[in-house]
C-alpha cells in the first residue's frame, strides 16, 4: 500500500488526543487521529471523572465545548464520604453545588469530543506496529492493518504503553506495587440496597493500610467499585481473572471480616472483575527535543491515579493545539514552546500522585486521607 501523508498525525483517540484535534479544528488546522480500537463503541471507556477548573475545564473552554460539557454533568456526584472497615461513617460531605470539580462519565466526555470533529478525523482500526524517522521532522507509521502513512508532525497520545514514546525516550513504565480491581453493580438502589446506602450519593472510601474499597455512584443507578490492593505483581498474576467466580472469591478474601455492605461491592459484582496494575514513568519524566514529534497525557507523564490524569491529558492537548496555532509555519517552535511549559507543569504532580497513594493505603489510612478533608485533627476526632 502506498504511504499517504498527513501534516499532523495524532496516535490515540483518548481524551488528550481528541482535545488536541478539537482545538486544532477550532483554529482551522486539520489533523488525523489514528486509533487502535475498531470503533467508538468497541470497549467501555472507564468510569466517572471529576473535571477540574484549572486544567480540564480550561481545556474544554479552549475547545469551545463548555456548554456540551455542562450538559453531561452528573449532578450531586461531588459528594464524598469515608467509612471504616466496619461500615462506620467517619466523614460525610454532600455535594455543595459549587461545581468546582463536576463529575462526568469518561465515555460521555469522549463522545462530545468525537461529535465535535469533522468526519474521518479519527481513523479507527489503526494500531501502530512500527515507527521510523525519515528526516526533516517527518515520520513513517506502520499499522497492523497494513497501512503506512507519513507525518509532518507526530503526536503520541497513546497512553501508558505508547508506541511513539521510544522515538523520544528510553523510559518504560514500572509497576508501583498497587493494583485496582474494578467491579460494577447495576440497579443499585433496588437490587443492592445496603451497598447503595453505604456508598451514598457520590464517592465512598473505605481504607486501611495496604488495601481499601472505593466506590462511585454513576449516572443510571450504577455503583462502580475499585478495590485497591498493595500486592506484588506475582500475587496479582497468580489470580486467574478469566475465571470470574474464582477471582472474585480470591479478592473478597482479602476483606474477610469487613462490613457486608462493603464486601457486597465485590461479591455481588455483575461484571467480571478486571485487574488494573498501576504503573508509573520516572518522576519528572522528560526528553530531549527531537524534530517533528512529541507526547501528551500518559504517554508523556504516566503516574498513579490521583484525579489528575484525564485533566492533565486534556490540558496537554489544548496547550499543544494552541502552540501549533501560534506557530503555524514553524512546527519546531510550536513543540519547543509546548514542552518548555509541559515539563515544569507536570513534574510536581508526580509527587502529588504518589502522596495520594500513600494517603489512601499508607500506615495512617484512613486518617491520612481524612486529613485532606478535616485537617490535622482528623485522627483524634474520628477515633
Amino acid at each position: 500500500m502506498n504511504p499517504s501523508h498527513h501534516p499532523i498525525a495524532i496516535v490515540g483517540a483518548g481524551l488528550g488526543g481528541l482535545t488536541l484535534a478539537r482545538v486544532l479544528h477550532v483554529h482551522g488546522i486539520p489533523a488525523t487521529v489514528y486509533e487502535a480500537d475498531p470503533s467508538e463503541q468497541s470497549r467501555m471507556q472507564g468510569g466517572q471523572l471529576d473535571i477540574h477548573e484549572a486544567d480540564g475545564q480550561r481545556a474544554l473552554a479552549d475547545a469551545d465545548l463548555t456548554d456540551e460539557f455542562r450538559a453531561i454533568i452528573h449532578e450531586g456526584a461531588e459528594a464524598s464520604r469515608v467509612l471504616d472497615q466496619d461500615g462506620k461513617l467517619l466523614f460525610d460531605a454532600p455535594d455543595d453545588g459549587t461545581g468546582r470539580r463536576p463529575e462526568v462519565l469518561r465515555g460521555d466526555l469522549r463522545r462530545i469530543l468525537l461529535d465535535s470533529l469533522p468526519d474521518r478525523t479519527v481513523r479507527w482500526g489503526h494500531k501502530v506496529t512500527g515507527t521510523r524517522p525519515l528526516g526533516d521532522g517527518r515520520h513513517e507509521l506502520t499499522f497492523a492493518n497494513g497501512a503506512t502513512v507519513t507525518s509532518g508532525l507526530l503526536v503520541g497520545a497513546d497512553g501508558a504503553w505508547s508506541k511513539i514514546r521510544p522515538l523520544l525516550s528510553d523510559a518504560e513504565p514500572e509497576y508501583t506495587g498497587t493494583t485496582f480491581i474494578e467491579t460494577y453493580l447495576y440497579d443499585a438502589d433496588e437490587r443492592h440496597t445496603a451497598a447503595a446506602e453505604a456508598v451514598g450519593a457520590g464517592a465512598m472510601y473505605a481504607l486501611t493500610p495496604g488495601k481499601g474499597i472505593i466506590a462511585h455512584r454513576e449516572a443510571g443507578n450504577i455503583l462502580h467499585t475499585y478495590v485497591i490492593l498493595n500486592r506484588s505483581a506475582e500475587w496479582i498474576a497468580a489470580i486467574d481473572f478469566t475465571d470470574a467466580a474464582s477471582a472474585t472469591a480470591r479478592v473478597a478474601a482479602e476483606f474477610d471480616g469487613w462490613a457486608p455492605e462493603l464486601t457486597a461491592l465485590i461479591t455481588d459484582g455483575e461484571t467480571a472483575p478486571v485487574a488494573r496494575t498501576i504503573h508509573t514513568l520516572p518522576d519528572g519524566h522528560r526528553w530531549q527535543r527531537a524534530p517533528g514529534v512529541t507526547l501528551l497525557g500518559d504517554a508523556a507523564h504516566l503516574m498513579p491515579p490521583s484525579g489528575d490524569g484525564a485533566n492533565l491529558a486534556m490540558l496537554d492537548g489544548a496547550e499543544l493545539g494552541k502552540a501549533i496555532a501560534a506557530h503555524p509555519d514553524d512546527a519546531e517552535a510550536a513543540l519547543t514552546a509546548y514542552e518548555e511549559a509541559l515539563f515544569p507543569r507536570t513534574a510536581p504532580v508526580y509527587t502529588q500522585a504518589h502522596d495520594m497513594l500513600d494517603l489512601l493505603l499508607g500506615e495512617r489510612a484512613p486518617f491520612g486521607f481524612l486529613d485532606l478533608f478535616n485537617g490535622s485533627n482528623a485522627e483524634r476526632t474520628s477515633s
